[in-house]
């Protein structure tokens, strides 16, 4: 499953919704990712299998919210990927202090009520580390200007969505 053109259409058919790839990965490779995660991470059988379904939904909905606009050539390598990154945010949330945790969730919290685009925005911009002018590409904004001063409004909107909620905890 390496040709360009099929894993164009893998991604095609992601998109439309259809989800039988996803399902015939999961059937193909449950017991090598059970293994995978057993000897990585020490987890059972049962946890590697919830772990690869909840990893494959996140993989399709990065498909389908256009986050991955190009499928990787190793599907495989990069669910792992994806898997990996989870347990590991996991414990690194376990580890914090329990004030930063705190606040690290209330502001995922804000951040979920932004609108989508902002959502995008910050993404891109923060997580993906994408200057202006890719996030513009990204966005169909007409330059990095406009990009610019559409990051500047979302990160108000949070602002203010973080004032409020303080405001209103007082």
């Amino acid at each position: 499953m390496n040709s360009p053109q099929q894993l164009a259409e893998v991604l095609t058919s992601l998109r439309i919704g259809n989800q039988s790839y996803l399902l015939s990965f999961y059937e193909q490779n449950r017991d090598l990712f059970a293994r995978w995660a057993r000897r990585q991470h020490q987890l059972t059988p049962v946890a590697a299998h919830e772990l690869l379904r909840t990893v494959l939904v996140k993989f399709y909905d990065q498909v389908a919210d256009g986050r991955l606009t190009k499928l990787p050539p190793d599907v495989r390598a990069y669910v792992y990927g994806l898997a990996d990154e989870q347990i590991r945010s996991a414990h690194t949330t376990e580890i914090l202090p329990k004030d930063e945790a705190g606040r690290r969730q209330r502001l995922l919290r804000l951040f979920r009520q932004l609108g989508l685009d902002c959502q995008k925005m910050l993404m891109y911009f923060y997580f993906r580390g994408y200057n202006f002018e890719k996030v513009a590409g990204k966005m169909g904004f007409a330059n990095a200007n406009v990009a610019r001063l559409q990051k500047a409004a979302c990160l108000r909107k949070l602002y203010e969505l973080r004032m409020r909620t303080e405001d209103a905890g007082r």
